[in-house]
């Protein structure tokens, strides 16, 4: 059962429903461009299907996960974001995934500031990281733009990546 969880002006996020999200997470995985800066390669769907539980499964030990990421407008799949924090992971991290052809319109970055706030204000948590691969300099201006600064660098994350990646982060403001 799925339900939604956020809502920005052009998003909906939810929970990821294996049955219906799978082909959209599939798609995803399998982009070369996408997987480049993420595991260094596409995964093929048993891979992806694999991945798609653990991201399940995270939710049930956590209580949080990734959600899908549904365009309000045309009630489109167009990704993934959010709350992460599972084994090897240097803090609680509020990551993103978008399919190619709905980068570059604000959506994660839209998405993003919505995890932020929900993992402040419902999580509870003090501060949030995002751990991005030394060449993703998308997602380095998405955490720009989402208040973040560049914390300090990690060589590789275990089970995911060799590649050295930047901690972006920030800690919750006072009110």
């Amino acid at each position: 059962m799925t339900h939604s969880l956020i809502e920005t002006d052009r998003l909906i996020l939810r929970s990821v429903d294996g049955a219906n999200d799978f082909e959209h997470w599939a798609n995803l995985l399998s982009d070369a461009k996408t997987m480049q800066y993420l595991t260094g390669e596409p995964m093929d769907r048993a891979l992806a299907w694999r991945n798609m539980a653990t991201v399940i499964g995270h939710q049930q030990i956590h209580g949080y996960s990734f959600m899908s990421v549904i365009e309000k407008a045309t009630g489109q799949w167009v990704g993934r974001v959010g709350p992460w924090f599972p084994e090897g992971w240097p803090q609680p991290e509020i990551g993103w995934a978008i399919l190619p052809a709905y980068t570059r319109k604000g959506y994660a970055s839209e998405a993003g500031a919505a995890c932020i706030d929900y993992a402040f204000k419902t999580l509870g948590w003090a501060e949030v990281c995002h751990v991005i691969h030394h060449e993703n300099i998308a997602s380095m201006k998405t955490a720009e733009k989402l208040g973040s600064t560049r914390w300090r660098t990690m060589n590789g994350i275990p089970g995911v990546t060799d590649a050295q990646c930047y901690v972006y982060g920030q800690k919750k403001k006072d009110v």
